[in-house]
């Protein structure tokens, strides 16, 4: 409004120029349209330089269609490329987290393994359901990953499918960048997944030994309860 309301001073004051300069000379009468001409752009030229009406012109670009849906491609692997950064970071902290928590959970089973024995029934259920406790935390922490891990899946696909359409479409830099990203963020999951495997080898080689180690308690302990006859040799 602010605008329109400069930009109609601006007429008025114009017209109210173009009348006082024109009442007050009178050329002959054939050259009198080259003169209102003349007085019109002069007041103008005035108007305009002299800062009494600035209006603002802007310079449309004509885009073509292909143009267009190159910058498209380009926004479309910008915001997967955020989708797959973000995706990779919450998997990344959820497989270590993850590892962690195996981690924990096999040092408290070989504790446990090097205590049987020396420990008395109410220490051994303490320390049971501090390894109950952990197990179910392994488990959190794994259901958690594995959700991620969804969801960081369905991101590299739709970064793929966005590259695959900058190229297609011309813009070939912004393919470029997608498929450098996706290899980044693979090469990430890629090393963490190796911490998760180590812990989850780990962890059943602990089991193998508390088997094996139950077993040979209870071998131990039914020897010591058959009767000594049985043991003797006819």
């Amino acid at each position: 409004m602010a605008a329109l309301r400069r930009v109609t001073s601006c007429l008025r004051l114009l017209r109210t120029s173009a009348r006082v300069l024109l009442s007050s000379r009178k050329p002959a009468v054939h050259k009198s349209g080259k003169w209102t001409n003349l007085v019109y752009t002069s007041i103008a030229s005035f108007a305009v330089g002299g800062g009494l009406c600035a209006i603002p012109f802007r310079q449309v670009e004509n885009l073509s269609h292909d143009s267009l849906i190159r910058r498209a491609a380009s926004l479309v692997t910008d915001s997967s490329s955020t989708f797959l950064s973000q995706a990779t970071l919450a998997l990344v902290d959820a497989i270590t987290e993850y590892s962690k928590a195996v981690h924990t959970l096999i040092a408290l089973q070989k504790r446990y393994l090097d205590s049987l024995g020396n420990l008395s029934p109410a220490e051994e259920d303490t320390i049971w359901q501090v390894i109950i406790g952990q197990r179910a935390q392994v488990d959190d922490r794994q259901d958690e990953y594995k959700r991620f891990e969804s969801t960081w899946i369905n991101a590299v696909k739709l970064c793929e499918t966005a590259a695959e359409a900058a190229y297609t479409s011309g813009a070939e830099h912004a393919s470029v960048t997608m498929r450098t990203n996706i290899q980044v963020a693979l090469s990430q999951v890629e090393e963490v997944q190796k911490l998760s495997a180590d812990a989850d080898k780990k962890l059943v080689e602990t089991k193998v030994m508390e088997v094996q180690r139950m077993a040979s308690l209870q071998n131990t302990t039914d020897e010591e309860e058959v009767p000594e006859a049985y043991l003797r040799e006819d």
